[in-house]
């Protein structure tokens, strides 16, 4: 494929408005949203049923209107442009392919539709069948093909027409878990060989970790938090992102100290320290810990007793009490490590760093 002039998309203050069908009250399906994507660059919209995730996508596209605000692709205003006047292309989650074309006829739908020269269209859609791992298939009808294969011809249909922008409705949720995660890994490499800007949408977490190079975690039509995925897990801005993204535990303690490089906090008695940020002395706040920073050992920071103890093969699943709160530490690669049994007393400890005040 030729590599075309990448492009960015903006959103300036972009709002949807919808009725409730019940009540025939207006509500912000999305809320004034400001969003830079940096040409290149794949960007995941993550967040639950009805977070305005699809909304923001489907104005990306085209095929909602904008109440409020603007959207530029490349740097041009595109909100008066139908969908097929953009240079977006869309992956949906019901593959929406043509079942009496074959491979070859699908993917080069797009192309025929453009008027493309005959020759080229023949070299366009064997590179790109080539690039999504389906060469030789071209005859084949699409329903004679593996969920996996019809989601390739789906993603090699859009990227065909060379689009400047490539966007992903949930593509990967009507597929099996092993699939899924091979097929996330493979539109992560595409798109990386052909330096596409990307939009993808999912309410999973662990896709969206995957695969973005920034994460939007939107909640009630707003922005929840933006950052990349190392960000947003290490450092979330409020429990609902940190709960969002991965299992955390929260412990609730006073702030008995603040230092340049971290703060002390009281927690059920016993004192310990976070990574350094904002504190006042006397103020209530929480830690947040992630299972997999969390030490049980005979001496630590903290007590507490042994509730859940599971050998889950890599690593060993606990849940412990410390003083009211429960505790989930997922202790890695348990085989040459004492094992604690339920009903045990033991302690925790875990390092200031990975320690983020909220």
């Amino acid at each position: 494929m030729a590599q075309k002039e990448k492009k960015g998309v903006r959103l300036d203050h972009i709002s949807k408005i919808y009725q409730d069908p019940k009540t025939h009250q207006n509500f912000y399906a999305v809320k004034d949203v400001s969003i830079d994507i940096e040409p290149g660059a794949f960007i995941t919209l993550l967040g639950p049923s009805g977070c305005g995730k699809t909304t923001t996508l489907r104005m990306i596209a085209g095929f909602e209107s904008p109440d409020e605000g603007e959207i530029y692709l490349g740097g041009e205003p595109i909100n008066a442009l139908t969908p097929n006047k953009r240079d977006t292309a869309m992956v949906f989650q019901s593959y929406a392919l043509f079942p009496h074309y074959n491979v070859f006829d699908n993917v080069a739908y797009g192309l025929k539709l453009r008027k493309v020269p005959k020759a080229e269209i023949e070299k366009r859609v064997t590179d790109i069948l080539k690039l999504v791992e389906l060469s030789g298939m071209e005859a084949r009808m699409t329903n004679q093909l593996s969920g996996g294969q019809q989601q390739r011809v789906a993603l090699a249909r859009a990227l065909v027409v060379e689009p400047g922008v490539l966007l992903f409705d949930e593509p990967l949720s009507n597929l099996d878990a092993k699939l899924r995660v091979q097929m996330r890994t493979e539109i992560r490499r595409i798109q990386q060989i052909l330096g596409i800007t990307a939009i993808y949408v999912t309410h999973d977490q662990s896709e969206a970790m995957s695969i973005s190079d920034q994460i939007i975690l939107m909640k009630g039509g707003v922005i929840a938090q933006m950052g990349s995925p190392m960000d947003i897990y290490y450092h979330p801005n409020s429990e609902f992102v940190a709960d969002f993204i991965g299992e955390c535990n929260f412990l609730k303690g006073t702030v008995a100290g603040v230092e340049d490089d971290s703060v002390t906090l009281e927690v059920a008695g016993h004192r310990v320290k976070t990574a350094a940020a904002k504190a006042g002395v006397g103020e209530e706040r929480e830690i947040v810990l992630r299972p997999e920073a969390i030490q049980i050992g005979r001496e630590g920071l903290l007590p507490c007793k042994v509730e859940l103890s599971c050998f889950m093969g890599s690593y060993q699943n606990y849940h412990v009490r410390v003083g009211d709160t429960l505790v989930k530490i997922a202790d890695n690669c348990p085989l040459n490590k004492e094992i604690f049994q339920v009903g045990e007393d033991a302690w925790i400890s875990f390092d200031k760093a990975c320690a983020h005040l909220l």
